[in-house]
């Protein structure tokens, strides 16, 4: 098997680390991950935090929604122990964190602009900045289910990757996503059919989808030379494409 699937661990080990915290994203980097994929919005004075959800309740001992919180507000909240005690006092890391570790690894980083709910004005820019102060645009994804995002994005460097995500079972998505300029299908796990994996191999477009977690998913995305696979079980994936490859 020549095309290697990578391995993108999904909001970092979140299998067996609280999500999106430096603990999951560290986890990740030591279990040997090719990539690692997060979630980012804007805090109340405009600092991008990496936290899925648009309020803070379920991953933290807070409530309310992220854009009300300032980021040193939100930096006192606990985001840890709501996956389990251990992980106590756990914090909401802000993008500049992340990258301050991440630019100085190979890892390519997928980072999902939650600008759907809240539309987040300015966050592109925010972010793209960012990027380019740590230099690794080179290795860097930008998705997002708002696809106008994405195309800001592109209006702001035309060299920037980006991948649209969907959830539906779109035909030939590949030509939609040339038409806003990306480079990617991040699809909803069962709408990678293999019409959608031949038909996009055609076109030359990767396919990374989510959130492939079962043992048997895994093994045939890996078989079907599938780009990548976003997963919330890295170790996992990495230990079955090695049994695949080793066979």
């Amino acid at each position: 098997m020549s095309n290697k699937t990578l391995i993108f661990a999904h909001r970092g080990s979140a299998g067996t680390y609280p999500e999106n915290t430096m603990a999951a994203f560290s986890a990740a980097f030591n279990e040997g991950v090719d990539g690692i994929e997060l979630d980012v919005q804007l805090t109340k004075d405009d600092i991008p935090v990496i936290i899925h959800d648009e309020m803070v309740d379920r991953t933290t001992n807070g409530s309310g929604w992220v854009k009300d919180f300032t980021y040193q507000e939100l930096e006192s909240l606990d985001a840890g122990s709501w996956f389990d005690p251990s992980f106590e006092g756990a914090s909401i890391p802000t993008l500049e964190q992340f990258f301050d570790f991440y630019s100085q690894t190979s890892l390519v980083i997928n980072v999902e602009l939650k600008s759907g709910v809240v539309r987040y004005p300015g966050i592109e820019k925010i972010v793209l900045e960012l990027i380019n102060k740590y230099k690794i645009r080179d290795r860097v994804i930008v998705s997002s289910f708002n696809h106008y995002s994405l195309v800001e994005m592109k209006q702001l460097d035309p060299e920037i990757e980006t991948a649209i995500l969907f959830m539906e079972g779109l035909y030939e998505p590949w030509n939609y996503a040339k038409g806003i300029g990306a480079e990617g299908l991040h699809c909803y796990l069962p709408v990678a059919v293999p019409e959608l994996l031949v038909g996009a191999a055609k076109a030359g477009m990767p396919v990374r989808p989510f959130v492939v977690n079962e043992e048997q998913h895994i093994t045939n995305l890996i078989k079907a030379g599938c780009d990548a696979i976003m997963t919330d079980w890295p170790e996992r994936a990495i230990q079955i494409r090695e049994s695949l490859l080793i066979e």
